[in-house]
């Protein structure tokens, strides 16, 4: 492999990794999650409940057990999105090629057990797509006004930040204008300072302290201020075990997600300026306790709970990108592919392609822009 190749594969592995093994406790505390599995969470682990099926009747998924959920499944439709568009996208993307991903082709779904369309397993969040780009009819760059403002973006925007690999200021700026569709306010933010995050690690050379650097130096608003609040707080910790109070205590004030997690108030998950999602800061702070290792990254994540499947998710694209496939556990990834039918790796390698592609066309294009303002300038 290519080192371009060995750092996508590394980080669409690395999140489909993170989203399974943080699959089986989603929604739960670190103190459940201790009772349930007597201890830590090292691997692999059954679902929270054995009888998903009727665990709660809004989400009869079949969870754990090495199942791959909507955040992988997302990625991977947006890797397709990629292909069929073969270049950069933007918010009519959406509408054009993703949308008949969701709505157009059964995959199999591990969390179903069986076939269906992507649309039937996406949240509430996700589905929104649908509704307003192809029932609505809204224009794609202010589709994502008015959903709950959520990480359901920034879960699937990795690819971006691949294709922009090691230009994560053009990672950002792609992604904010794709997920427009998607997403507004503190939800939409996020998504471009992942994308931009995954395309630092993609830089030779790139460590977790500058993918940080590049975070703080591109985000805005309540999603900066609580990257650097969690952040400094990690910076101080040496390992995940222990550090699960200290970083809830530095996201609270910017997290309008309730500390009973499943308990909603009135002014959860709405637009403001002052306020983040949880995820991604903690996805970047245990990545800064890990020291951009993988395997800490994605356990720091799996064990702290609550969205525990996108914490783990987004840590594990950042670090797979930062240390390449070998990064990924192996063990794991036989174990994630083979219980969900899915491969893991050959969707990394379609969207370097993509990113070879586009850094051609990218090329060609700055030099005809470079020719002609020479002529322009008298030169």
């Amino acid at each position: 492999m290519t080192p371009l190749e060995d750092r996508a594969t590394g980080c669409v592995a690395g999140a489909a990794v993170g989203d399974a093994l943080g699959g089986a406790t989603e929604g739960w505390t670190p103190e459940q999650i201790v009772e349930r599995y007597g201890g830590r969470v090292e691997g692999i682990v059954p679902p929270f409940n054995e009888d998903w099926r009727n665990a709660r009747p809004i989400a009869p998924y079949h969870k754990g057990d090495g199942h791959i959920t909507d955040d992988t499944l997302m990625t991977h439709a947006l890797i397709r999105v990629y292909e069929k568009a073969g270049g950069h996208l933007d918010a009519y993307a959406m509408a054009e090629y993703l949308v008949p991903e969701l709505m157009g082709e059964r995959r199999w779904i591990p969390e179903l057990e069986s076939e269906a369309l992507p649309l039937q397993r996406i949240f509430l969040a996700e589905k929104w797509i649908v509704a307003r780009l192809h029932y609505g009819h809204a224009d794609p760059r202010e589709a994502g006004v008015g959903n709950i403002v959520n990480c359901g973006a920034a879960m699937y925007v990795a690819p971006v930040g691949i294709v922009n690999a090691a230009d994560p200021d053009a990672a950002y700026a792609e992604a904010v204008d794709l997920t427009g569709a998607h997403q507004s306010s503190y939800g939409r933010e996020a998504a471009g300072v992942m994308a931009a995050a995954v395309a630092e690690a993609m830089r030779p050379g790139a460590s977790a302290d500058s993918v940080v650097a590049t975070c703080l130096r591109l985000a805005k608003d309540g999603t900066r201020a609580a990257i650097e609040a969690v952040c400094e707080t990690a910076s101080g910790l040496t390992h995940w075990e222990g550090s699960f109070e200290a970083l809830r205590a530095a996201v609270r004030p910017f997290d309008t997600v309730a500390d009973t997690y499943r308990d909603q108030g009135l002014g959860a998950r709405r637009p403001s300026r002052v306020h983040s999602i949880e995820e991604l800061p903690l996805a970047l702070g245990f990545l800064v306790i890990a020291k951009g290792g993988y395997r800490d990254t994605v356990l720091g994540g799996v064990n702290y709970g609550r969205d525990a499947d996108s914490i783990a998710s987004m840590g594990g694209a950042i670090a797979g990108a930062l240390g390449g496939l070998s990064a990924v556990p192996s063990a794991w990834a036989e174990q994630v592919a083979a219980a969900s039918r899915t491969d893991l790796v050959a969707p990394g390698l379609a969207i370097a392609e993509v990113a070879r592609r586009v850094h051609a066309d990218d090329v060609a294009r700055r030099r005809r822009h470079e020719a002609a303002f020479a002529e322009l300038d008298g030169r």
